[in-house]
C-alpha cells in the first residue's frame, strides 16, 4: 500500500475492539487502515461487558448496531445494588426507561465476542493481517518504525497503539510507566443459563457488595450464558493476564457466608479466569511524531463504571474525526484528538478507582451512610457526563 497525500497509510497496532472501531471510524471519514493483529484468529478472550447508551449511539452511528443486537441483551434493570449477607435490594434503577428518554439508546450486556463481530463487520477483510506480532516499535526521528517477527519493517505515515495494556507503542511513545498492585484482583466466569438461579437470569445488571469484595452479573449471548465479574483481595499468585484460571472452589471460598442464591450461582460457573488489577495514573501525553495511542494503550481503568470498551469506541470516533478534519496535518489531528480526549478518560480512571473501596466498606457506619446514600440516588442521570457524550458535539 502506498503512501499518497491524500491516502495517508495508517497502520493499526492491535485487532481488538479499540483497534477495529477505530479501523471501522476512520473507513467511515474515507480512511484505509491496516489492522496487524498477533493472534492467528481474530477472537476475542475474556467474557462479558455493558455497551451503555455513549457506546451504542456510536454503534448505530456506524450501522452495526442491528447486527451486534442479534446477541446481545437489552437491559431493563441496572445499577441493582444488593447486599452481600441477603440480597436485600439497596437500590434499582429502570434502564428500559430511562435510558431511552435520557439518551436515546438503551443499555446492552453481551459477549465481548459479539461486540468484535460486529466492528470487524465495518472493516474490510483484506484490512486486517492476522498472525503479525511486532517485537519492536522504535523512532526514526518523528517516524514510527514497527518490525515484525517475520522480518518485516512497516513505516506508517500514521500510527495507532490500540494494543492494551501491555502495549509496546506507549512504551515507545512515552517510555516505561510504572503499575502498582492495586491489592483487587478479579475473577471472570459464564454460567450456562439454564443451570443459573432465576434471579440471575433477569435482564438485569446486578452488583452485590460486601466486605473486601463485590460480584456483578447480567446475561450475554442471547441470553445462553448469565456472565459473572467478582473482585476480592489479591493473592501471591493472582497476574494481570486474560489467560490465567482459578477453580471454582477458589471463587466459592472467596464468596463463602454470602447469600445462598449467589453461592448457586458461583458453584455453577465453568472454569473462572482470575488477574489482577494493576494501578495506572493517567499519562500525561499519548502522542509521539505521527504516532498516538487508544484504549487501553492509553487510558487502562479499573471495570467499575463498564465504560472500558466505551472509551476505546470513544477514542476511535474521535480520531477519526480529528483526522478528517485536517487530513493534510496528521500530526496537528493526533494532537487534537489527544486534547478532546485525555481529561475526559483521566476522569473516567479516578472515579472508576474511586468506587473500589465504596464498594468494598466493611459493615458499620461508613456502610450504613453508603447503603443511604444508593438508595437515594439516581444514578443514570448522576452519570449523565458520560452517557450524553458525543465525539461531534466534543469537536465544535
Amino acid at each position: 500500500m502506498m503512501s499518497t497525500q491524500d491516502s495517508p497509510r495508517i497502520a493499526i497496532l492491535g485487532g481488538g475492539i479499540g483497534g477495529l472501531a477505530a479501523a471501522a471510524f476512520l473507513r467511515d471519514k474515507g480512511f484505509d487502515s491496516d489492522v496487524y493483529e498477533q493472534a492467528a484468529a481474530l477472537t476475542e478472550v475474556g467474557a462479558g461487558l455493558v455497551i451503555a447508551p455513549n457506546a451504542a449511539r456510536l454503534l448505530r452511528r456506524l450501522g452495526v448496531l442491528d447486527r451486534f443486537v442479534k446477541r446481545a441483551v437489552r437491559m431493563e434493570v441496572g445499577w441493582e445494588f444488593r447486599r452481600w449477607e441477603n440480597g436485600a435490594v439497596l437500590s434499582a434503577e429502570n434502564l428500559e426507561e430511562g435510558c431511552i428518554r435520557l439518551y436515546g439508546e438503551h443499555t446492552y450486556t453481551a459477549h465481548r465476542a459479539d461486540l468484535l463481530d460486529a466492528l470487524r463487520s465495518a472493516v474490510p477483510e483484506q484490512s486486517i493481517h492476522l498472525g503479525r506480532r511486532c517485537v519492536s516499535v522504535e523512532f526514526d526521528g518523528d517516524q514510527a518504525v514497527l518490525r515484525f517477527e517475520d522480518g518485516e519493517t512497516v513505516r506508517p505515515d500514521i500510527l495507532i497503539g490500540a494494543d492494551g495494556v501491555h502495549s509496546r507503542v506507549r512504551g515507545a511513545v512515552v517510555g516505561p510507566t510504572e503499575a502498582r498492585e492495586s491489592g483487587i484482583c478479579a475473577f471472570r466466569a459464564l454460567v450456562p443459563a439454564h443451570k443459573a438461579p432465576e434471579f440471575a437470569r433477569r435482564h438485569a445488571q446486578t452488583l452485590w457488595i460486601g466486605p473486601d469484595h463485590h460480584l456483578v452479573h447480567y446475561p450475554v449471548s442471547g441470553d445462553d450464558y448469565i456472565n459473572l465479574v467478582a473482585f476480592a483481595p489479591a493473592g501471591t499468585n493472582s497476574v494481570e493476564s486474560w489467560t490465567a484460571t482459578a477453580t471454582v472452589d477458589e471463587l466459592l471460598g472467596e464468596f463463602a457466608g454470602w447469600d445462598s442464591r449467589l453461592v448457586d450461582l458461583i458453584r455453577a460457573a465453568e472454569t473462572p479466569g482470575r488477574w489482577a488489577l494493576l494501578d495506572r495514573e493517567p499519562l500525561d501525553r499519548w502522542s509521539r511524531g505521527n504516532a498516538t495511542l487508544l484504549g487501553d494503550a492509553a487510558h487502562p481503568m479499573f471495570p467499575f463504571f463498564a465504560q472500558g470498551a466505551a472509551q476505546a469506541i470513544e477514542d476511535g470516533a474521535v480520531l477519526s474525526l480529528c483526522l478528517a478534519a485536517d487530513p493534510d496535518h496528521p500530526t496537528a489531528a493526533l494532537s487534537r484528538y489527544e486534547e478532546l480526549r485525555r481529561r475526559r478518560t483521566a476522569r473516567l480512571q479516578e472515579v472508576s478507582h474511586g468506587r473500589s473501596h465504596i464498594n468494598h466498606l466493611p459493615d458499620g457506619p461508613e456502610q450504613q451512610a453508603r447503603d443511604l446514600r444508593y438508595s437515594q440516588a439516581d444514578p443514570l442521570r448522576e452519570n449523565g457526563w458520560i452517557y450524553e457524550y458525543d465525539p461531534e458535539g466534543a469537536l465544535s
